[in-house]
């Protein structure tokens, strides 16, 4: 049996949670009595109309008092009404506050089912038999002869920007077929059998960029497998070896198992269960209403804290021993007296860290800006990474700073790095208003950062030497988006750099010195209270 769910179902299934309107309300246990007394209500409302306000007040007052006499009694049948009411009301409350059930979220065995609802991706579920076969870049699923799934054939292209046609003509296409047990075009036996579920997706499309790496990659993989509690093979399309060196500590915190690279893994594997598709939620976001376990995207960082705490531990202590064996030299030849390191004022200060670009959306006067943050009390850091920078590494920098400074672009997704309650500070070009706030802004408060945009003057913009200073780049950005993503990445995103102005960022630079000051003392006078509570 093959189930398709599109958008036209999910309106009747929101139009049968809310209820028809033609369709009667559930009648109350005593219905009778009650509807006999609130017709002698209004006949008698109606007929003493003519006897003024006083009257009508006189009469809602004997009703409240009869209705309270008539709650009291046990066994009443007003009483009964009522508490049927009331069970009414708390039921149909938590109908509305229950988490909407998505399509396929129960598939019966000898089944495929394929949720088409959503506008960023589709996802299936196959049950049952499920068997590769890398050659024909299908699966099979195997049910009984004269099934009613005997005939299901579906394909799918496993990403999760289905409404991008050039991007997704890029991505393989997965035929997904239900055929008879012994049928010659399935596979007729298994190399390997697996005893947990496959989750298939593609890591190919747009990786290479930090941005979709993690919004359409990774955090979608947490949003779909979480679930299994690291009881699942995944199953890769577009396998790239560089792929898992970057994102190997996190494919290990969410499956037990070596992933399959399913075009160049001529085997069968079998499995009772495959999920193909990854779910996906918002920009860099995770629903916890959606999640089977109310998983959060704080989850989602303490995830990447456990998968980058060993190698960041390594790094640290490979660090320390070069830094000994520097000093160690150093006092070779400058003689046997030792030096020991002590704390310093610099350590007690804030750090912040400045993602650095090349090219477009550079800061121009970057140097300027880091003795800015030095004179406003800041550990100052320039980061400046590369496609072949270790993640672990701008994780450790990232999650051991205070503040992140940094221009619009995909190297701001480092924002989930950084601790709850850290300041996150884009600076923000000419024409990325909206983009700015939906990929980053919004997400990073969503994470728990403080964020801090700057959004630059026309003066600040290298496009300001470029146009004529009435020009509606400069002066009207919104009118020139209008005309396309080409032109806004042309001219806004390829064709513009930043000279910020210090006077005017100092006091974003003194606002995120004054939220890390604030939130230590605020820690300083929990842990003192903790300490003074009594055993």
């Amino acid at each position: 049996m093959v189930h398709h769910h599109r958008a036209s179902l999910l309106v009747h299934q929101q139009q049968q949670r809310k209820g028809d309107p033609g369709e009667p309300l559930p009648q109350e246990g005593g219905g009778g009595r009650m509807k006999e007394l609130r017709g002698r209500l209004a006949d008698y409302a109606c007929h003493h109309r003519k006897h003024g306000h006083d009257a009508l007040l006189r009469m809602l007052a004997g009703f409240a008092l009869v209705s309270c006499l008539l709650l009291l009694l046990p066994g009443s049948p007003v009483s009964a009404a009522m508490d049927e009411l009331l069970q009414l009301g708390r039921r149909m409350r938590h109908d509305e506050e229950a988490t909407p059930v998505p399509p396929c979220a129960d598939v019966a065995n000898g089944t495929v089912c394929c949720d088409r609802t959503a506008l960023r991706t589709d996802v299936c579920v196959m049950r049952g038999d499920v068997r590769t076969e890398a050659a024909s870049n299908s699966l099979f699923l195997l049910v009984r002869p004269n099934s009613s799934a005997a005939a299901a054939d579906e394909r799918i292209r496993p990403y999760t920007r289905k409404w991008e046609s050039s991007i997704m003509s890029t991505i393989d296409e997965l035929r997904l077929r239900a055929v008879p047990e012994g049928a010659t075009a399935a596979p007729g036996h298994c190399d390997v059998r697996h005893e947990v579920p496959a989750v298939v997706f593609s890591t190919g499309g747009y990786t290479g960029n930090v941005y979709h790496e993690f919004n359409d990659g990774i955090i979608p993989l947490y949003i779909t497998a979480r679930q299994y509690n690291k009881k699942v093979v995944f199953v890769m399309l577009e396998y790239h070896d560089w792929w898992m060196t970057k994102y190997g500590h996190i494919v290990e915190q969410l499956s037990d198992y070596p992933p399959i690279d399913f075009a160049n893994d001529r085997r069968t594997h079998c499995f009772q269960e495959a999920v193909v598709g990854l779910r996906i939620h918002d920009e860099l976001a995770i629903d916890t209403a959606r999640m089977t376990g109310n998983q959060s995207i704080q989850d989602f960082r303490q995830m990447l804290d456990d998968a980058y705490r060993g190698r960041v531990q390594t790094i640290i202590e490979e660090e320390e021993k070069e830094a000994a064996e520097a000093a160690a030299r150093k006092q070779h030849h400058r003689g046997s007296k030792r030096s020991r390191r002590t704390k310093t004022v610099e350590d007690d200060k804030p750090r912040l860290v400045i993602v650095s670009r090349n090219g477009s959306r550079a800061i121009e006067n970057e140097a300027e800006l880091v003795r800015a943050a030095a004179g406003a009390g800041f550990r100052v850091d320039v980061l400046q990474p590369r496609q072949d920078t270790e993640l672990a590494k701008m994780y450790r920098a990232l999650n051991a700073s205070d503040v992140m400074v940094g221009v619009h672009g995909a190297a701001m997704t480092h924002f989930l790095f950084m601790r709850p309650g850290s300041v996150f500070i884009q600076v923000v070009p000419l024409g990325t208003d909206w983009a700015a706030e939906t990929y980053y802004g919004e997400p990073a408060r969503r994470l728990g950062l403080r964020y801090m945009p700057y959004k630059i003057l026309p003066s600040e913009s290298s496009l300001y030497g470029q146009y004529a200073k009435d020009d509606t780049v400069l002066t009207d950005p919104d009118t020139v988006n209008a005309k396309g993503w080409q032109v806004t990445k042309k001219v806004y995103l390829d064709g513009q750099n930043v000279r910020l102005d210090m006077a005017r960022f100092r006091r974003r630079l003194r606002e995120a010195y004054g939220h890390w000051a604030e939130q230590r003392q605020r820690h300083r006078v929990d842990s003192g209270m903790e300490q003074r509570r009594p055993l």
